[in-house]
């Protein structure tokens, strides 16, 4: 009992020891970039949140904005549906932080939101015809919005591309490779928005002030 007793006296002096090595440690674990793979994923996925954000406010700009050029210009038919069309291919693809995980969905997104795009274009080319429209208060409006939308969405897609680079570039160098391979290996390289090679999106023009 008494050597049981003197043992127990021995090791309580390194239970303090341990846990100012513990205290000691955790700074400099984190100062190596232990936590900067999963802070980087998700400063990922919430710059990809804001790309989603932004071009959903595109598309529920684009039922008003067919309807008032269909009051001016109804017999451009095609015209309004691509757009329409191009509008519906968007909405059957369900966003979220999922689809950053399954590159094949990522790209169809990007496609199908690139079609809206240049379908929106094309829409704005044919508004050109028709002074009155052009003059209309309401398209006017809508003019506005679509503009500071398409500027948005090209501030959000550079945000997302920057953020995933960053995580991406973590993931491959050091310390940050070392960190992947023993905590985070479940965790893979992200792929970043890239314009469609056969459709490049253009934000539409709307300025009528020419």
């Amino acid at each position: 009992m008494t050597t049981l007793i003197s043992a127990r006296w021995k090791l309580r002096p390194l239970f303090p020891r341990a846990l100012l090595v513990l205290l000691f440690t955790l700074p400099w674990l984190s100062g190596c970039g232990i936590n900067n793979i999963p802070t980087y994923d998700e400063q990922a996925k919430a710059a990809w949140a804001q790309v989603e954000n932004q071009y959903q406010r595109r598309a529920d700009l684009v039922p008003n904005l067919v309807a008032t050029v269909k009051g001016y210009a109804a017999h451009e038919q095609e015209t309004l549906i691509a757009v329409t069309e191009a509008r519906a291919k968007v909405g059957s693809i369900q966003a979220g932080k999922d689809l950053l995980d399954n590159p094949q969905k990522l790209q169809q997104f990007q496609a199908a939101q690139s079609e809206l795009g240049s379908a929106l274009q094309r829409l704005m080319v044919v508004v050109e015809r028709y002074p009155d429209l052009k003059a209309n208060q309401n398209f006017l409006a809508l003019q506005s919005q679509l503009e500071g939308t398409e500027n948005r969405i090209s501030v959000a897609r550079r945000d997302f591309i920057q953020a995933v680079n960053q995580y991406n570039r973590e993931i491959r160098t050091f310390p940050g490779r070392i960190w992947h391979s023993i905590l985070y290996s479940d965790m893979p390289l992200r792929e970043t928005y890239e314009a469609t090679s056969q459709n490049t999106e253009q934000a539409p023009k709307v300025d009528f002030n020419d």
